[in-house]
């Protein structure tokens, strides 16, 4: 049986979750855990990204409460954006000094460097989805994009594939075990199926399973994750933040 230790994605009020950083630590310790990840929105996420004056207010927050819980690690990070078509995304040399964990998704309310990037990312996928002509060129372009993009940066897991925008992920699962990236099985707005877990499996990436939580209460919140992992014959040794109990 699989069991989880942490929980590597959750939001918070400084982008758009309902809670605090310590309303979220709270609900992880109550459930057990041993450490959680507060990762709100890129700073270019339309209307939702965290606010860049306020990184080092977080970090000062983190760093406070893991000098007071010594058996509790709490662990700032960001779920970036894609912002190019040649794979660059929303976090500079700056901000990554704030970082302990680095998230990536594709998400469609993001504001995009550059027209040709509004076309090729935006534009074709909507277009892709009334011509089924374009379908398989856009997975196979996205994938391009995400592929550059955890080959640009240091990324530690890739947040909901194919959730928002169509990938291959057989490709991506092949990309990603090179980079050491590991692949989120996303308890709140998962598409992966138990077939695409083995066959990503086989490429030898490895996995995470968070709750994406966006309240307090959904933090730790795994239950159809981690099911679908087990269905797929995943063992702790294959995700990041569990072990085989």
């Amino acid at each position: 049986m699989i069991k989880l230790f942490a929980d590597y994605h959750t939001h918070t009020i400084y982008s758009h979750g309902t809670g605090t950083i310590m309303d979220n630590v709270t609900a992880a310790r109550e459930k057990g855990l041993k450490e959680i990840a507060i990762t709100d929105h890129g700073f270019r996420h339309f209307s939702f990204g965290v606010k860049r004056e306020n990184m080092k207010k977080m970090r000062a927050e983190i760093d406070e409460i893991n000098e007071k819980y010594k058996d509790f690690k709490v662990l700032l990070g960001m779920e970036c954006n894609i912002i190019s078509r040649d794979g660059h995304i929303d976090l500079d040399d700056e901000a990554m000094k704030y970082m302990d964990i680095v998230l990536l998704g594709y998400h469609m309310m993001v504001i995009l460097k550059g027209i040709p990037s509004f076309v090729n990312i935006y534009g074709k996928n909507y277009l892709s989805r009334i011509n089924k002509a374009m379908a398989e060129e856009m997975r196979q372009s996205n994938t391009d994009i995400m592929i550059n993009a955890i080959k640009k940066y240091k990324v530690n897991i890739i947040t909901h594939p194919g959730a928002r925008i169509s990938m291959d992920t057989g490709r991506l699962a092949e990309a990603a075990a090179k980079v050491g990236t590991a692949l989120e099985i996303n308890s709140k707005s998962n598409i992966m199926t138990v077939d695409y877990l083995r066959a990503a499996a086989g490429h030898g990436v490895k996995f995470v399973i968070n709750s994406d939580a966006h309240t307090p209460q959904d933090v730790g919140n795994f239950r159809n994750a981690v099911e679908l992992a087990e269905s797929a014959g995943l063992t702790g040794a294959q995700i990041i933040n569990a072990y085989d109990s």
